[in-house]
């Protein structure tokens, strides 16, 4: 009697890697709503420099592969997908400077940003998707998903054109701001970061109602203002 055969054990899958689909797009054409456009924002969080906020409209016969939110991305596999996407698709950018972050909050301020980047698109959409939990005024339909940038591929392709606009931004910030790191941190809460603050105090691109760079201001005192004017260049 021959032995009996064990089969070897087979090893675990690993979970299906989902990425964005053009599909929710997709669907709207059917029902005769087109243009769709996906936007997304960069630069919520940040210590410093502008939030930045895309709108994109894909061409239903040309859709970039490998689009997914920019986060998991490379920044080198960021910027292939952000030249194919501006090849490709209707683009628009618009920014929330520091000062309006200062004065409405960070929430407002994303929010006005991604609707004015939807209202400079080439093409005005009959329907708007956005990431977040948050709708915007844009006149038209407006359909808020949280994690959106990883669900809808017209938001993914947004997440990336606004997080590789904002990171050259903070790289030129960074040649004209030498010792903050901005090109390297993007201007995030980080060690760096902070140890410049503490050397070198604040630029006019902080955000001043930021808790950090509101306690170096007044480590600076009274003059705050004054000395930023003065010592550090736009």
């Amino acid at each position: 009697m021959s032995p009996k055969r064990t089969e070897p054990p087979r090893l675990p899958l690993g979970e299906e890697v989902l990425r964005p689909t053009f599909r929710r797009e997709r669907l709207a054409l059917k029902r005769g709503i087109w243009p769709v456009a996906g936007c997304d924002e960069a630069g919520r969080g940040p210590l410093a420099g502008p939030v930045v906020a895309a709108a994109v409209i894909l061409d239903p016969d040309d859709v970039p592969r490998g689009l997914d939110d920019s986060k998991k991305l490379t920044p080198a596999r960021r910027e292939v997908l952000y030249e194919r996407i501006c090849a490709r698709a209707q683009v628009a950018v618009a920014m929330a400077p520091p000062a309006r972050v200062d004065r409405d909050n960070i929430l407002r301020a994303s929010l006005w940003a991604l609707a004015r980047a939807v209202r400079a698109l080439p093409t005005k959409p009959r329907l708007v998707f956005v990431d977040g939990r948050d709708r915007i005024d844009v006149g038209c339909d407006c359909e808020a998903v949280i994690g959106g940038d990883g669900l809808i591929a017209s938001i993914a392709a947004a997440s990336i054109v606004a997080k590789v606009t904002r990171d050259r931004l903070m790289a030129r910030l960074g040649a004209a701001h030498p010792g903050y790191g901005f090109e390297r941190h993007m201007g995030y809460s980080v060690p760096e970061h902070f140890a410049a603050l503490d050397r070198l105090g604040p630029t006019i691109h902080h955000r001043r109602s930021f808790a950090p760079v509101a306690g170096a201001l007044d480590a600076l005192g009274a003059e705050a203002d004054d000395l930023v004017a003065d010592i550090l260049p736009l």
